[in-house]
């Protein structure tokens, strides 16, 4: 498998491309950029750096954080209080079943609303998107590989979503590299 340093140059030329080629899908213009959840600082560094990079060649990036949308979505349905409340009560699994309703369920502020309002803003020929604090949705609030379905025909920006993890096989992805899950192999996006 090639180096962390390696894949981020891989995704470099990608994104510097014309067309930019992360995605064989159009309408998905996404792709998965893993790494080793110990090295979430050195893997915002490099995010900064080839945000630069980017720059240079006349591409804007644009940094959206995960953990801030998640605690979007839950201050638009609830407080943090009766959320704690909720944990005390009943347990943490109960509190996580309540932030993925607010996450999926269309009656509040799911979580692909949230982003494609953010990217309805951007300009697809100019901007490039980075998600980054993707480990906000640990263990199991919300699954990437769920948003990326949903964000299927939503927007045509160029997305990287950083995700801390590791990868088997060729798409198989192991969220925060728990030993007790199972790699998902759902993701239909280019992995670097």
């Amino acid at each position: 498998m090639p180096s962390f340093h390696e894949r981020l140059s891989m995704l470099e030329d990608d994104l510097k491309a014309t067309p930019v080629r992360i995605s064989a899908y159009h309408d998905l213009p996404f792709c998965v950029f893993h790494y080793d959840p110990k090295s979430e600082f050195q893997t915002r560094r490099e995010m900064k750096l080839l945000a630069t990079r980017l720059g240079n060649v006349g591409k804007s990036v644009l940094t959206i954080s995960i953990a801030e949308l998640l605690w979007e979505a839950i201050d638009s349905n609830d407080n943090i209080d009766s959320l704690a409340d909720e944990e005390k009560q009943f347990g943490f699994e109960r509190a996580q079943e309540t932030v993925n309703k607010y996450l999926t369920d269309e009656a509040f502020s799911p979580l692909p609303e949230l982003l494609s309002d953010k990217l309805s803003k951007l300009n697809p020929k100019k901007n490039v998107v980075f998600l980054n604090r993707a480990a906000s949705l640990a263990p199991s609030i919300y699954q990437v590989s769920q948003l990326l379905g949903q964000m299927q025909g939503k927007t045509l920006v160029p997305t990287v979503i950083f995700y801390p993890g590791s990868v088997e096989g060729t798409m198989g992805l192991r969220f925060m590299d728990m030993s007790d899950r199972i790699p998902m192999g759902s993701y239909r996006v280019k992995i670097y």
